[in-house]
């Protein structure tokens, strides 16, 4: 019987409550917007951008597609196996991406981002632990970044 009132009482208790008025909602996207500067770009920079894509227009055929595309199969194999904590077998994409053969007619303005593509696989082959090889990773995957930036061929 104690039990029942107790149950009751507890139920009428909760039912009585009035609910919390709700909070006036925020307005953080405007005050975000107000305090972020646009990035603006050194003009420096921009121009030797410029510059470069200017200098390899027209230089894209199907060997360079087939050629960055097998690039971005070898580094996705990479990550994932390093995603898998599998160092072993990111060494054979990481050894394809330090020692493969560089595309014919490469511009000499593209070369410095090859170069670093490769000295970063080969950190990943030499590397002793998966993080270590996944900073090494990240590496190659900016040196990607800034030839597709530098050619015009943005790809997100």
């Amino acid at each position: 019987m104690v039990l029942l009132v107790g149950f009751t009482l507890g139920f009428v208790g909760c039912a009585e409550k009035e609910p919390a008025a709700p909070e006036p909602p925020a307005e953080p996207e405007a005050e975000m917007e107000a305090a972020a500067p646009e990035p603006v770009e050194a003009p420096e920079v921009e121009a030797a951008i410029d510059e470069t894509v200017a200098v390899i227009e027209g230089w894209r055929d199907e060997e360079l597609l087939d050629h960055m595309h097998a690039h971005a199969e070898q580094l996705d194999e990479l990550n994932y196996a390093l995603d898998d904590g599998d160092l072993e077998v990111a060494m054979t994409p990481a050894y394809w991406l330090s020692r493969h053969r560089t595309v014919n007619g490469l511009p000499d303005e593209l070369q410095p981002f090859v170069d670093g593509m490769r000295a970063a696989a080969l950190d990943v082959e030499n590397a002793k632990d998966i993080e270590t090889a996944q900073a090494a990773a990240q590496r190659i995957a900016v040196q990607c970044q800034g030839c597709h930036a530098a050619t015009g061929a943005n790809i997100q």
